[in-house]
């Protein structure tokens, strides 16, 4: 498309905004601070690059073998700076521990320095991009069903001190980065079956995170995630959202929404607001659950527009942190980086091109025919005109053009990964 038609749809979607009260320029300005933490798994099915053999496990699973997949830390940054370059804005980079610089060592998770992770902070500083941070208990041959919460003194442990260094690691990435590091601790531990213990094991799993968090670091921001279930422990699991509501709520602390560990009938969206009154911020991991935690690629459905549309109803922009969380090995990992991220660019933009100020006067004076009708024309405003000229003010390609970049990408480069 060319530049000047660009500009030209952009000036009238101005207007029309700004005859129902709204500044495009406002809402671009929001939007370039508006930043994702952009997860590294993706880009090779959450394999890491620790040096062991077997797939994945502990209540993960990732479908596809699309052709590609970064088989090395060098190839996966490759990846990552290839997507980045195709989406507007600046973003963040999110690892899980087993992304770690290892040499083809064996280092086990209780093991881990920030000397294997020197290398990322060399290499985001270079690029100019901040790091978050996550502890990985799946996938290990002390998985099992039960980590954090495990009865077994010795694998408890195990799992405590993995978790400890995987903060210290996180202080250092936010010092070095003079940004504070968001590491969120996420355990897999449940049952396939019926349990008798459900007591115990969270019992256990509050004690293990107490002694987790029990020291206090400057540069870094805990966050804690529940779910419903994992693939294998469907019927129990220990760090439920009852578990973590009560637990960050207690510690204040900030606690992790992401979309596909609820039920398929609740609203994400609806926690935003709930959670606010009693904890002091909130991780998005953002995906697309299609009847379970599936992590299909982010697009622009209801309950993400939902979820956007409320964090800036709530006033709370300032007090919510964005990451992306799927896995994808069906199509080109690059294109859904690609995807996912513009769809929850747009999300957002959505929301903040919303005449709320208006919405909440209707409401508030009981015009509820008003604000229904707003709500439905602010739908089908020229929303997508001011997310392209986005697009072209940041210098990536605008509407379906990225759409050659990638595939150019695979051409030249994925293809040929054997």
């Amino acid at each position: 498309m060319k530049e000047e038609k660009i500009k030209q749809a952009y000036d009238l979607a101005k207007e029309r905004y700004a005859a129902v009260g709204i500044d495009t320029e406002k809402a671009l300005k929001q939007l370039q601070d508006f930043h994702l933490s952009i997860h590294c798994w993706q880009a090779d099915d959450v394999q890491g690059f620790e040096p062991r053999e077997g797939g994945l496990t502990g209540g993960i699973q990732v479908n596809g073998n699309y052709p590609g997949k970064a088989r090395n830390i060098d190839e996966l940054r490759a990846d990552i700076l290839e997507a980045m370059s195709l989406i507007p804005g600046k973003h963040r980079l999110n690892l899980h521990e087993i992304y770690g610089e290892f040499g083809n060592k064996f280092v086990d998770r209780d093991e881990v320095t920030i000397e294997h992770f020197q290398g990322w902070i060399d290499w985001a500083r270079e690029h100019d991009i901040k790091l978050d941070f996550n502890s990985t208990s799946f996938s290990h041959p002390k998985s099992g069903d039960l980590s954090l919460s495990n009865p077994d003194k010795g694998i408890r442990d195990f799992w405590i001190e993995h978790s400890k260094r995987c903060r210290a690691i996180a202080q250092a990435m936010g010092e070095a980065q003079q940004d504070p590091c968001i590491m969120n601790t996420w355990v897999h531990d449940g049952s396939k079956d019926i349990t008798v213990n459900r007591y115990l094991y969270r019992e256990l799993l509050k004690d293990s995170l107490d002694r987790i968090f029990e020291h206090h670091y400057d540069w870094m921001k805990d966050c804690v995630e529940s779910k419903v279930f994992g693939i294998g422990l469907e019927s129990y699991t220990v760090g439920s959202s009852d578990f973590y509501t009560a637990y960050a709520a207690k510690n204040d602390m900030m606690i992790t929404l992401d979309t596909g560990h609820f039920h398929p009938t609740e609203s994400v969206a609806d926690k935003v607001s709930a959670m606010l009154l009693f904890v002091p911020e909130l991780m998005l991991h953002v995906s697309r659950p299609i009847r379970w935690d599936s992590d299909h690629v982010t697009i622009m459905d209801d309950p993400t527009l939902d979820l956007f549309s409320e964090i800036v109803r709530a006033g709370a922009l300032n007090r919510v942190h964005y990451g992306l969380d799927y896995f994808d090995g069906t199509m080109n990992r690059i294109g859904a980086y690609v995807i996912g991220s513009r769809a929850a660019q747009k999300c957002m933009l959505r929301a903040l091109l919303e005449p709320l100020a208006t919405l909440r006067e209707h409401e508030l004076n009981g015009r509820t025919f008003q604000r229904l009708a707003l709500l439905e024309e602010g739908k089908v405003l020229p929303w997508n005109a001011v997310y392209d000229e986005f697009c072209r003010r940041n210098d990536v390609p605008v509407g379906e053009h990225y759409i050659k970049a990638v595939e150019d990408y695979e051409n030249t480069v994925t293809s040929k990964r054997r």
